[in-house]
């Protein structure tokens, strides 16, 4: 398969990371920006130590905590669902059913953090991803290993184990970048010092699928 458009890291299960078209990226921001009044916050189903943090969409089956709903275009949803299945497609899962669950926005600002977690959506099987929106210009001081920088990071944590292994991720950052992985596989965003934003976007799809079926496939 054709690997120009994506770039695939392993951790013992696979990272997927995309580029955004600049369509998507542009209609997905000018969206929270301009309706950010109207946004339902989604503080109380997330781990994260953030203010603001609002939802896209929601088609989950717990209307206890929150009314479905939608924000966004027909074409944008089109989007993510062909990338979760490229994804899919890429690990070699046969005979799966998708349902996109959820789409929210974290904007955090100077000292706000997502602790380690994992994700979950109407079922336990399906996969996550992260959306880079907007970073700010600084993350501030680093006490420490200056030449890996940690303020503001995304660290994505490996099952895999043992000498040689590939036990985490910690990219660097653009804006306009889009990470698939797993909902079991754990991941973490440290705080920044400074002025600025950190907008991100985090998707939940589920995946109904055989994992008998699908052992050893090739």
């Amino acid at each position: 398969m054709d690997t120009s458009d994506f770039k695939f890291i392993f951790l013992g299960q696979s990272v997927l990371r995309y580029q955004v078209p600049l369509d998507v990226y542009n209609i997905i921001n000018n969206i929270y920006e301009t309706k950010f009044q109207q946004l339902a916050p989604a503080n109380k189903q997330l781990v994260g130590k953030i203010q603001n943090e609002h939802s896209l969409f929601f088609n989950g089956e717990d209307n206890n905590k929150m009314h479905r709903h939608n924000h966004l275009p027909s074409n944008v949803l089109n989007w993510f669902e062909s990338k979760f299945k490229h994804y899919l497609n890429w690990n070699k899962i046969k005979e799966y059913q998708l349902h996109l669950n959820s789409i929210w926005v974290n904007q955090m600002k100077e000292n706000e953090y997502n602790p380690v977690h994992v994700h979950q959506g109407s079922l336990f099987t399906g996969l996550s991803s992260v959306m880079i929106l907007k970073l700010p210009q600084q993350t501030g001081i680093e006490y420490s290993a200056s030449d890996k920088p940690m303020n503001g990071q995304l660290q994505i944590l490996g099952n895999s184990s043992g000498q040689f292994a590939n036990v985490d991720y910690g990219p660097k950052l653009q804006e306009r970048d889009f990470y698939i992985f797993p909902y079991d596989m754990r991941h973490t965003v440290y705080p920044f010092n400074g002025p600025g934003i950190r907008r991100t976007l985090a998707a939940n799809m589920d995946v109904q699928y055989d994992p008998i079926k699908n052992r050893g496939v090739s």
